[in-house]
């Protein structure tokens, strides 16, 4: 893996050059992001080929962390149908770009106390595609890969540390919502620079 970290390191130079502010060019970055992606499918998937047979489940991996402004960048696993609760990011901003597979994201919005959802859209990402969201309390989502064999992987670039954030869970009564506090947990570290 490690002959084809200097990809991973130009898609966090690219996270980075366009991180800035309290509100990113997300559009921007998602297009410079998609681009390296295209020109370097195979080289990020015959370097990340090891993350895809690990066979450990849903995993977090850290890329890069910056401190000023701060922005963190990881890659995750996927195993095949694996979803996700519909969760929040603790009010950053993030963006989300499939590099091998392909995955539903499942957009929600919530009040301020946390417990009327509702769907918001859809939409399917495969290799190059991303979704992103700005800063914002009351966006959550959830995410599920689209395969019934295949791990994928995506990249995801956040404004801050998601150490924290918010699942929410249908409660007895249809279309009441419980909230439960989670902390992220980090498989390991794919760059040291």
């Amino acid at each position: 893996m490690a002959k084809h970290m200097h990809h991973l390191k130009a898609l966090r130079d690219i996270a980075f050059d366009y991180g800035t502010g309290s509100h990113p060019d997300l559009a921007s970055m998602a297009r410079e992001l998609s681009r390296m992606v295209h020109q370097n499918r195979q080289p990020l998937n015959d370097g990340l080929a090891g993350l895809r047979t690990r066979n450990q489940g849903f995993e977090r991996w850290l890329v890069s962390r910056r401190g000023k402004p701060e922005i963190s960048v990881l890659v995750m696993t996927w195993p095949a149908n694996h979803a996700t609760p519909i969760h929040d990011h603790g009010g950053l901003w993030g963006l989300e770009m499939a590099l091998h597979g392909a995955l539903e994201v499942q957009s929600w919005e919530h009040d301020a106390q946390g417990e009327a959802l509702r769907q918001a859209g859809s939409d399917w990402l495969g290799p190059g595609d991303a979704s992103w969201f700005d800063a914002d309390d009351r966006y959550a989502h959830r995410c599920r890969n689209l395969s019934r064999h295949e791990t994928a992987l995506t990249l995801h670039v956040y404004g801050g540390d998601l150490a924290q954030y918010l699942i929410y869970q249908e409660a007895g009564k249809a279309g009441q919502w419980l909230k439960k506090q989670q902390h992220s947990a980090i498989a390991g570290r794919l760059l040291y620079a």
